[in-house]
């Protein structure tokens, strides 16, 4: 009887962790000032700098492949969780779910899945105009181990935009997430190499975890900057549970 019994409650769960993902997901779809810039930019900058301004050069499509790659999961996690959560702390939505009667970390994994959704498309549609238009030829494993790195990518990204989620109200949030997101993309090499960069700026570098993003997906496709891959890997593991860490203090001050 016991075991009768928690069998539909485990179902029950599961249920409603697939339930608060898939209508994350569809709200967020729907919302194309979110979908549209997330999953359209990273693709029409590669058209112009990976397949138009360095056509028949295949390294320079590789390299842009895999970074912008994570120029596309910065925007999924930082602006899934960065606005969305300040505005939904903002009127009162957190305080609502959580007086419902749902798997606690349901709202915060139903996120995390959307984030790393959106990743993926960013990742396929990259791919698909990297092998299509560029030329870009990468073996099997490669192309999947590039998804799935692109895809779990965006964890580092959606503690930090948490974390600016339990600073700010929802009218700063973009504002605050932009002034973040794209000096960072610029200032890790995501957007040229940064050899191209004045040495002050290039050096600095590892200082950011787009960085370390941008180099581990630069490994998968053979143009790692040579530094030992656990290296990029501890850090962006350690920037993730401490952002984590803290937004969730925040979270249960401030709700």
């Amino acid at each position: 009887m016991m075991h009768a019994v928690a069998e539909p409650i485990r179902h029950r769960t599961l249920r409603s962790y697939l339930l608060e993902a898939k209508y994350e997901f569809l709200h967020l779809l729907r919302t194309p000032i979110f979908a549209l810039p997330t999953i359209l930019f990273p693709a029409l900058f590669y058209l112009l700098f990976g397949v138009v301004l360095n056509s028949g050069n295949e390294d320079a499509a590789r390299y842009l492949l895999a970074t912008y790659g994570a120029f596309g999961v910065m925007g999924a996690g930082l602006f899934g969780f960065g606005v969305t959560v300040a505005i939904e702390r903002e009127r009162g939505f957190l305080t609502f779910k959580r007086a419902l009667p749902m798997p606690p970390g349901a709202y915060l994994l139903a996120k995390m899945a959307m984030a790393m959704l959106f990743s993926a498309i960013v990742s396929l549609l990259l791919g698909a105009l990297a092998f299509l238009l560029a030329g870009v030829s990468l073996q099997p494993g490669q192309w999947a181990l590039l998804l799935v790195v692109d895809m779990l990518g965006a964890l580092p990204f959606c503690a930090l935009g948490l974390f600016i989620g339990t600073l700010v109200g929802g009218n700063a949030a973009p504002a605050v997430v932009n002034l973040i997101f794209l000096p960072m993309a610029f200032l890790s090499g995501l957007w040229l190499p940064l050899t191209m960069l004045p040495d002050v700026l290039a050096s600095a570098a590892p200082a950011w975890p787009a960085y370390h993003l941008g180099q581990i997906a630069l490994t998968v496709v053979g143009m790692d900057d040579d530094t030992a891959l656990v290296v990029h890997v501890g850090v962006l593991a350690v920037v993730t549970v401490a952002l984590f860490v803290l937004a969730r203090a925040r979270l249960a001050r401030t709700g």
